[in-house]
């Protein structure tokens, strides 16, 4: 670690130009993070301008997780600085770290809206790309209920709403299972998803909300009329068997009006 790196990360703007001149700015420390990546983390967009007006820092460089400063920048929600770095033209919009995530996959989840848009107005992201897990920024959207973040995937009209990860769970699934309703209604009205689409236990996400007591989402997937309120899972198990089993009373006393 050096002078320059504690300059970019306290944000002491006048150290950082004479700091630039007498060090290494490309110097990493432990963890191979430059000044760069730690004044992206932090959002101090002036010592960032100070840095790239420099020829000797490298505007993509990545630690030792494969993390760039716009992946950092976009998983930390500076704007301006993701804005910054995407003007250099410098720089990979859809650079991947050790986990096969994107800077838009790291902004979808954490629910940043702004950067998001910013990333996807560079027509240089790709909006179905998956990480390790083979989950989509869509999927990891809903299932965080990031619901702005949703409609803007949605909207751009290139997204898979029904994506699966490697459990066979699709957007709607995750979301249905962590009770963010605006999300599955989002979903559910694309008339691109599967309402009764089964994961590789053959559980919907109907089952998986009855499961973990999402009443909301239990509603608004039966009035759908597209979902088998009586489905079995891997192990014989229905959604009002499971709700039982887990004493969600309110939705075991609705899913008795559709199955009787």
């Amino acid at each position: 670690m050096t002078g320059l790196h504690l300059a970019a990360y306290f944000r002491v703007e006048k150290a950082v130009q004479p700091l630039i001149s007498s060090n290494n700015p490309e110097k990493e420390d432990s963890y191979g993070q430059t000044p760069l990546l730690w004044a992206a983390r932090n959002g101090h967009e002036a010592v960032v301008k100070l840095l790239l007006g420099t020829s000797k820092v490298e505007a993509d460089g990545k630690d030792t997780k494969n993390r760039t400063p716009l992946l950092i920048a976009a998983k930390n929600g500076r704007e301006g600085v993701v804005k910054l770095l995407l003007d250099t033209g410098k720089v990979e919009a859809d650079s991947k770290d050790e986990l096969s995530r994107t800077p838009l996959q790291i902004a979808a989840e954490n629910g940043h809206e702004a950067i998001v848009k910013l990333l996807l107005d560079t027509d240089k992201v790709e909006v179905n790309s998956i990480d390790y897990l083979s989950c989509t920024p869509l999927w990891i959207a809903a299932k965080n209920g990031r619901e702005s973040v949703v409609k803007l995937l949605l909207d751009t009209g290139k997204v898979e709403a029904d994506s699966k990860d490697g459990l066979s769970r699709t957007p709607l699934w995750i979301a249905a299972k962590n009770g963010h309703e605006p999300v599955v209604k989002l979903l559910l009205g694309t008339g691109q998803v599967e309402a009764d689409g089964k994961d590789t236990k053959y559980r919907t996400p109907l089952w998986t909300a009855a499961k973990n007591g999402r009443e909301g989402v239990v509603k608004l997937l039966l009035d759908t009329g597209k979902v088998e309120a009586d489905s079995k899972d891997k192990y014989g198990r229905t959604p009002l068997q499971i709700a039982a089993k887990e004493g969600q009373e309110a939705i075991v006393e609705l899913l008795s009006k559709y199955i009787n």
